[in-house]
């Protein structure tokens, strides 16, 4: 069992870091990696040669082929990120779009329909959010990113579903009590 942890927050000392560092030290150490988006200097930028590596289904750059060999050696992936406008932020977003590609993810053929192609990986996520779950359900935020996400970009690839655990309240410090409780589980979901 690998686990690849990828952290998109640009502050190193924020409650997404810390929630990455703690789950990894809750796992076995030779087992994890840290895919740490930010610090990494990551290009979120779809270019032009990203472009044509949709088109042709290969060719990925330089960039794109070193982080699909990163999840390549995982069995599982947890992506932990601040929710950004309902969302995740731009440097994951980046992240799937250019490394989640045509030809290894996902397979696109004529009169063939998408061909899953990760279907061996298990993805979770740990949303770290500023308001209340009441919120969130109320508004359907919650929803909307188990369909933009789970939806869209798990199921398209194949990739199972594992565990989703929001971490509410972050902004008003209430999250912290939340944290033990949230990489347990998570935690746990891996080693099962």
């Amino acid at each position: 069992m690998s686990i690849l942890i990828v952290v998109a927050h640009p502050d190193p000392d924020s409650l997404t870091h810390s929630v990455a560092a703690r789950l990894a030290a809750a796992l076995p150490d030779d087992r994890v990696e840290i895919a740490d988006l930010a610090a990494e200097g990551f290009d979120p930028r779809f270019t032009v040669a990203d472009r044509h590596s949709f088109l042709v289904g290969k060719d990925y750059p330089d960039d794109v082929a070193a982080e699909i060999a990163r999840v390549e050696r995982a069995d599982h992936i947890v992506l932990i990120f601040p929710v950004f406008w309902w969302s995740m932020p731009a440097v994951l977003k980046g992240w799937i779009d250019r490394v989640f590609v045509n030809g290894w993810a996902f397979g696109v053929g004529e009169g063939e329909g998408i061909r899953p192609g990760l279907g061996r990986l298990t993805a979770h996520m740990i949303p770290v959010a500023g308001s209340d779950a009441d919120l969130y359900e109320r508004r359907g935020y919650d929803a909307a990113m188990a369909t933009q996400i789970g939806t869209g970009v798990f199921d398209y690839c194949g990739i199972r579903r594992g565990r989703t655990e929001f971490i509410y309240d972050a902004d008003s410090g209430a999250a912290a009590d939340a944290v033990d409780d949230v990489i347990e589980r998570i935690a746990d979901a891996i080693r099962d």
